[in-house]
C-alpha cells in the first residue's frame, strides 16, 4: 500500500489541476498494482504461438525472455524466442528435424540445453546467436527418449523415458561444457504402471534442489516422485500425501516440474491440471496444497499443458493442442 500511496502523491504533483492528477494515477496505478504482485499488469495471459507449433519445452532467459521448442513438422525442432512482456517472438533455432523438448536456460553462459526426444541427443544452443555449440548422444537416434532438462552449477542433468538412466553433461564454473555420460538408476526404475490414463514413459520431468545436491524426477506411469543424491545416484521415493490421487497415484501422468523454494510444480498434462505440492525441508515427503485447472478447464483451446517455467509471481505453460493444426499458446498461471 505504501507503493501505491506514494505513486497517488506523485500524480498530484504533476499538476496542480486534479483532472490531470487522477489521469496519471489511473495510468500509473494499474502497472504499479501489478509489479507489487511480482510482473506488470500488461503481460499478456495468452501467447498465441504459430498454429500446429506443437511446443512442449518452455524455458525462461535473462529478464523476461522465454524460449519455447517445437515436437511437430514442419517446424520440428525450431526454436522461438520471445518476449513474455510483449507476447512477441522470432526464430532462434530454424527447423532441424529432431525434437526440441524440454529446455533450461544458463545465465552463466547464455547457452541453451534442449532435450532431444527421439534423436536421442541433448543438443545446447548459444541464445546470442542460435549456433550449435554441442550435442551429446545419449542414447541412438529413433529410440525415445531424451525428455526433459534441469541445469545445477556442476551439471546438467536429461532424463530418459524408455530407460533407467539420466544423461549428464558436467559443467564449469562459468558454465563451460565438460564431458557427458549416462548415469545407471536402479534397474527396476521401469514402467510398473500405477496410473490409470494410458500413459506408459518412466523419468519425464526434472527439477533440482537449490544446492543442486538432489534432482527430483516425475515417473509419469507410476504416478510418482524420486529423490536422487547427485553424488551417489541414490533414488529414493518421494512421500506424497494429500490431492485426489487421481488415477491411483499423487502425480499421475506427471510431465515438466518446477521447484520454487520449497513448493513444488507438477504438471499433470492428461488431467490439463498442475498440482502444487508443499515439501518438507529434506524434499522426502510432500503435500498437495490444491491444483491449478484455469484456464485449462474453460478455454479448451488451452488444454493439455507440457512444461513450464517461471517468472516473477507467475508460472508459464506451454499448451499443446494436437493435431489437426489448433492454435498453441505460452500460458501465464498465477503461483
Amino acid at each position: 500500500m505504501r507503493t501505491i500511496d506514494c505513486a497517488v502523491r506523485l500524480a498530484r504533483r504533476v499538476s496542480s489541476s486534479k483532472l490531470i492528477g487522477a489521469a496519471v494515477v489511473a495510468v500509473l496505478l494499474p502497472q504499479i498494482i501489478g509489479i507489487a504482485h511480482g510482473y506488470p499488469s500488461v503481460f499478456p495471459d495468452l501467447i498465441q504461438l504459430p498454429a500446429g507449433f506443437g511446443p512442449e519445452g518452455i524455458a525462461a532467459g535473462n529478464g523476461h525472455t522465454f524460449y519455447v521448442g517445437s515436437l511437430t513438422e514442419p517446424t520440428l525442432g525450431q526454436i522461438l524466442v520471445g518476449d513474455l512482456q510483449t507476447g512477441t517472438y522470432s526464430e532462434l533455432v530454424p527447423p532441424t528435424g529432431r525434437f526440441a523438448a524440454g529446455m533450461k536456460f544458463d545465465s552463466r553462459s547464455h547457452f541453451l540445453f534442449v532435450a532431444g526426444g527421439t534423436s536421442g541427443r541433448a543438443t545446447v544452443y548459444d541464445t546470442n546467436s542460435g549456433a550449435e555449440i554441442a550435442f551429446y548422444q545419449f542414447l541412438p537416434p529413433g529410440v525415445p527418449g531424451i525428455n526433459d532438462v534441469i541445469v545445477t552449477r556442476e551439471a546438467a542433468y536429461f532424463t530418459d523415458t524408455t530407460r533407467p538412466f539420466l544423461g549428464r553433461i558436467a559443467l564449469g564454473p562459468d558454465g563451460r561444457l565438460g564431458d557427458g555420460e549416462l548415469l545407471p538408476l536402479p534397474p527396476n526404475f521401469g514402467i510398473r504402471g500405477g496410473c490409470t490414463l494410458g500413459v506408459s514413459p518412466r523419468a519425464n520431468g526434472i527439477a533440482a534442489t537449490p544446492d543442486g545436491k538432489s534432482v527430483i524426477v516425475v515417473h509419469m506411469s507410476e504416478g510418482q516422485l524420486y529423490l536422487m543424491d547427485t553424488a551417489t545416484f541414490t533414488l529414493v521415493p518421494i512421500e506424497v500425501s494429500g490431492g485426489d490421487f487421481a488415477g491411483g497415484a499423487a502425480v499421475c501422468g506427471g510431465d515438466g516440474i518446477l521447484l520454487d523454494g520449497k513448493t513444488l510444480y507438477v504438471v499433470q498434462s492428461p488431467l490439463s491440471r498442475v498440482a502444487v505440492i508443499e515439501m518438507s525441508a529434506d524434499h522426502l515427503s510432500g503435500f498437495v496444497t490444491h491444483y491449478i485447472t484455469e484456464p485449462f478447464a474453460s478455454n479448451p483451446a488451452t488444454k493439455f499443458p507440457t512444461t513450464i517455467a517461471e517468472f516473477g509471481n507467475s508460472l508459464y505453460a506451454v499448451t499443446y493442442g494436437g493435431a489437426p493444426p489448433t492454435p498453441d499458446f505460452v500460458v501465464r498461471l498465477p503461483k
